[in-house]
């Protein structure tokens, strides 16, 4: 019953919120006019900028900034306690990630598309641009790393998610070519797309997974290659040709995996076959040794489900050139953060219920009948939830894997399927394929957001080449890849880098949204609006993730600052190792944010009720005359 209410509570929650608070924002603080010009249309190209219905766009962007944020982060933070969890995740999305996002995309509107770090320079000062984009530079970098060592952990680990996977690609381009040279619509052939990728599913659950011989290849290095190779297409091809369709079609997929999720927790919540209060604790109280302390790590663990900053780069990025008309902004900005936050919810359930549903075991046959037929639960409840959680593998907080976390909530998503009727095995493809597909969406969008950051870098430093987006873009993903391409310790195998930046990506990305409501909160200032709602969350998403940077970085046990300590009072050898390099990345990036704060504070005393100056005048060529920044 308790699983029941936490689902119908979460779901009605998010309905009120958008239609009171969201409703709020729209027309109180942001005053959204449905006539505004908007940058589609000033600088239509066809390629960036390009008008599109808002249905498609919601897609696009939803997809964009989900990925598997909110996935992971839920699922590792439920070893803290359920409860702590949800909580941070329902109100968060409300009150603080829907209200960045919303935010973000409005002011990128009113500012030619340009991206928050560009705005940051006209609305605090020159300098506050360049170290805007700088700190957008490093937490892309990291996030291209790490979603690529995700993406090919989830091919590795679950094999029949590949065919699906990049079969979405060429019904994508084909469903792009038919809606714009022929202008159909995308409903019928993203509803004939979803059936032929299911299908695909099915292959590949039940007759070809694409497994590789880690003898002769390594997997995780060859996948990683692939989809950077993949990230430098999509990015320089026009969003109407791959990104757009490509997301649709995802976005389709989720909306019908998401049904059947919620079904399967309302059919299992009311046969008692799922119950939260039997299955995990609400608040955790055994935690492995050196596990980080839950204030303030459930907020940097947590991202994407509540508050991301990443988000703000989707939405100044890509989504604010593709937006039809400012009305349109507060379904898209809004409403897709609080869809994000129910994913999170369910993400939740399925790492607690759903996993304590017992962890079913197919026989040992290759007939995949004879297997439907002899299914057996061997661990039920508490027990079941435990062993995957805090088996005997996990010693300490650092033995947590992000593969396992990944697979909780395939495991758990896959026992809610079961329970309307889905076949187990069909149901681990589907969940897997969806974890997949949202990475990869996730990744082929930031690697267009480097790209403009780094032609804005360019710019601000008048470095003409790169301005090219091939160059841009090429520089984007030989970085990323690089990164993604360390081994994690010497003697290991590359292509686990990833996993060295994963202490930093929450921290640096949660660092992100705060500047975000810095910006924010001085847009609002200097137009004598209202800026309580968003300078609490600022101030709160600031001081959070520095005071987890400092922790990762100072605290006696593990602290990456340590081992530079034991060097200098004549301990060991030097010897370059990770800890050296998140040591270094994190005072980077905390000094980077402690001198774009004082460069907001100092504006904030001076320019209340003062305008910025205005955006220069568009070239006469121009498809439609400029407009100023509001």
């Amino acid at each position: 019953m308790l699983t029941l209410l936490i689902a119908l509570g979460s779901l009605v929650g998010y309905l009120v919120a958008y239609h009171t608070y969201g409703k709020w924002l729209n027309r109180k603080i942001f005053g959204l006019d449905p006539v505004a010009d908007v940058p589609s249309h000033q600088l239509r190209d066809d390629i960036d900028f390009v008008p599109t219905q808002k249905n498609v766009i919601f897609g696009h962007h939803f997809t964009s900034i989900a990925g598997t944020g909110p996935i992971v982060g839920p699922a590792i933070a439920v070893f803290w306690g359920w409860l702590p969890a949800l909580l941070w995740v329902f109100l968060g999305s409300i009150f603080v990630g829907a209200v960045h996002d919303f935010g973000s995309l409005v002011i990128s509107l009113r500012n030619r598309g340009q991206t928050v770090g560009e705005v940051a320079g006209r609305l605090i000062s020159p300098r506050a641009r360049l170290l805007f984009l700088l700190v957008l530079f490093a937490a892309l970098t990291v996030v291209l790393a790490v979603f690529g060592l995700v993406i090919a952990l989830i091919f590795k680990n679950y094999p029949q998610s590949v065919l699906s996977t990049w079969i979405v690609i060429p019904l994508a381009v084909i469903m792009g070519v038919w809606a714009y040279r022929f202008n159909g619509n995308l409903v019928v052939p993203s509803l004939i797309s979803l059936v032929i990728l299911y299908g695909a599913v099915y292959v590949g659950a039940y007759y070809w997974p694409i497994s590789l011989d880690p003898e002769s290849v390594n997997p995780i290095v060859f996948w990683t290659l692939i989809l950077f190779v993949y990230c430098y297409l999509a990015s320089v091809l026009p969003v109407w040709l791959l990104l757009q369709p490509r997301d649709f079609i995802n976005s389709q997929q989720l909306v019908l995996a998401l049904v059947l999720l919620v079904v399967g927790v309302f059919v299992a919540a009311g046969t008692g076959q799922a119950n939260m209060a039997e299955s995990a604790p609400m608040i955790a109280s055994e935690l492995p040794p050196g596990t980080p302390p839950i204030f303030p790590f459930l907020f940097i663990t947590i991202a994407c489900g509540a508050c991301s900053g990443f988000h703000c780069l989707v939405s100044s990025g890509t989504t604010s050139k593709q937006v039809d008309k400012e009305t349109d902004s507060q379904y898209v900005g809004y409403g897709a953060m609080l869809l994000e936050g129910g994913l999170a919810v369910l993400v939740i359930l399925a790492c607690s219920a759903g996993v304590g549903m017992g962890k079913i075991e197919y026989a040992a046959t290759s007939d995949p009948l004879i297997q439907e037929a002899t299914l057996s639960t061997t661990l039920t409840g508490e027990a079941a939830w435990k062993s995957h959680y805090f088996s005997e593998s996990v010693k300490t907080y650092s033995d947590f894997e992000l593969a396992n976390m990944v697979g909780a909530f395939v495991e758990g998503g896959a026992n809610f399927l079961y329970q309307i009727g889905i076949p187990l095995k069909f149901g681990i493809g589907l969940i897997a394929v969806l974890v997949a597909c949202f990475a990869a969406t996730t990744l082929d969008t930031a690697t267009r957001l480097q790209r403009y950051v780094i032609q804005e870098i360019g710019e601000t430093l008048r470095i003409p080449a790169l301005d090219n987006r091939f160059i841009a873009t090429g520089l984007a993903v030989f970085l990323a890849c690089s990164m993604a391409m360390l081994p994690v310790a010497q003697g290991q195998p590359y292509g686990t880098g990833g996993l060295i930046l994963w202490p930093l990506f929450g921290a640096t990305n949660q660092l992100l949204a705060g500047l975000a409501f810095m910006v924010i909160v001085i847009y609002l200032w200097r137009r004598n609006k209202p800026i309580w709602f968003a300078a609490i969350p600022m101030v709160f998403m600031l001081i959070m993730p520095a005071y987890a940077l400092c922790w990762n970085m100072f605290n006696s046990q593990a602290g990456w600052f340590w081992p530079l300590q034991e060097m200098v009072n004549g301990g060991a050898a030097w010897e370059w190792n990770n800890k050296h390099l998140l040591f270094f990345i994190g005072m980077l990036t905390l000094a980077l944010q402690i001198w774009m704060v004082i460069e907001g504070v100092i504006v904030l005393r001076k320019t209340r009720g003062l305008l910025e100056e205005p955006l220069p005048p568009l070239p006469v060529s121009s498809p439609v005359s400029a407009g100023g920044s509001d």
